[in-house]
């Protein structure tokens, strides 16, 4: 190499294809010029002379594939460019070989320690330098050809994953609309509630009790299965579930059976599931003990949860099994919440559809006692935005009354 270059100038060599790009960072035009002419046989060189210049062209384009770096330099020293260079998510990916006089254990301690992959003492011995060169090209190469292939796995996997989740909401909507096909309550009714649970769980996420138990995921199960809180009406005679009227108590204890219905018929599916999975799984099902957690079954677990939970209360006072308090599952008490909310607002065959402010006389008065107090505080904090989807969705000729 006749001359130093300029600092920040590429050196290209004539070659059929792409070379990789190695940054050569050091203070003294010596160093440059050695480690230049060494280099640029098979590698696309650039040269930088400070800390500063070294931070900069690392960021540019194209980016080094490798950065040879002096520790021992004026301004920002090497120990320092690699700090930098570690902390900017645009830089923190590129392999540093650290180039250096200091030869102390403690000194390639700290290089090591900071993030480099490698450290060579001067003088350097040629045939040492390019074979690590080469060798930490290679290991690169390969971490990026593995990131680009999880990079598209990961893609397949969303790709499938959204066609999954789009199958099983058709799949939802089409068994909610066979409980809608024998009731009198309309599919506005399972939007409106889907987006109550949604607005009141996203506020509740923030809260200490529910944040653990409403991560994004959970959530977004719980919205999706809360179509089927009702999907045991299908089990109701017509007599009882059409009547026009008030129901005795005698057919009340009927309607209320479609709890235990729902939550039983979701369980024989979960059962039909695991037929083909462990005999742990079984087990665990036998003994009420499976929680959502376990994979492919997590969505029918949170449905049975709704279907069989959504009538029970916070004071024990609900049915079919009289559960009080955090012994009901979260996604119960949210359904109950949002169900009983737009049951208020809507009419129904025995009731006429309640002003807002009846609507919110009656939810006060079951906080603690029908409703999860939290969650009834979180409602009226949110209180805009459920009138908000109340009168977007409301069912035909029938506006929300304030």
């Amino acid at each position: 190499m006749s001359e130093l270059p300029d600092a920040g100038t590429a050196h290209w060599a004539a070659a059929a294809v792409p070379r990789e790009h190695v940054l050569v960072v050091d203070d003294d035009p010596s160093n440059l010029l050695v480690l230049g002419e060494l280099l640029e046989p098979n590698h696309a060189v650039r040269f930088a002379r400070s800390g500063e210049q070294a931070l900069a062209l690392a960021a540019s384009q194209p980016q080094p594939g490798l950065v040879l770096l002096d520790v021992m330099m004026p301004g920002i020293d090497g120990y320092e460019v690699i700090r930098r260079l570690r902390q900017d998510p645009a830089t923190s990916h590129i392999p540093v070989i650290f180039v250096t006089a200091k030869e102390s254990f403690e000194d390639e301690e700290l290089g090591l320690r900071l993030g480099a992959v490698d450290y060579v003492v001067k003088p350097i011995n040629p045939v040492v330098l390019l074979a690590r060169v080469a060798t930490h090209l290679e290991l690169k190469r390969s971490r990026d050809v593995l990131a680009a292939r999880n990079a598209s796995l990961e893609a397949e996997v969303a790709r499938r994953t959204r066609y999954i989740e789009l199958v099983q909401q058709v799949s939802v909507r089409a068994l909610a609309s066979l409980g809608e096909a024998r009731d009198n309550e309309t599919g506005h009714h399972i939007r409106r509630t889907q987006l109550y649970i949604q607005v009141l769980g996203e506020y509740l996420q923030r809260h200490e009790r529910f944040a653990a138990q409403l991560l994004p995921r959970r959530l977004a199960l719980i919205v999706n299965a809360a179509p089927l809180h009702d999907i045991g009406k299908i089990g109701i005679r017509d007599e009882i579930l059409l009547k026009p009227g008030r129901l005795t108590p005698e057919e009340f204890e009927v309607m209320k059976t479609h709890a235990a219905i729902g939550g039983e018929a979701i369980d024989r599916a979960i059962r039909e599931v695991a037929v083909d999975h462990t005999q742990e799984l079984n087990e665990a099902l036998d003994a009420g003990h499976l929680e959502p957690g376990a994979g492919p079954l997590d969505f029918l677990l949170v449905a049975r949860e709704i279907a069989i939970g959504h009538h029970e209360k916070w004071n024990g006072s609900g049915y079919p099994f009289g559960l009080a308090g955090d012994a009901i599952p979260v996604a119960a008490r949210l359904m109950a919440l949002a169900d009983v909310f737009d049951a208020l607002i809507s009419r129904r065959v025995y009731k006429a559809p309640m002003p807002l402010s009846e609507v919110e006389r009656i939810i006060r008065e079951g906080r603690g006692q029908h409703f999860d107090p939290d969650m009834v505080d979180a409602l009226f904090v949110c209180w805009d935005e459920f009138v908000s989807i109340a009168r977007r969705l409301a069912d035909p000729d029938e506006p929300v009354r304030s």
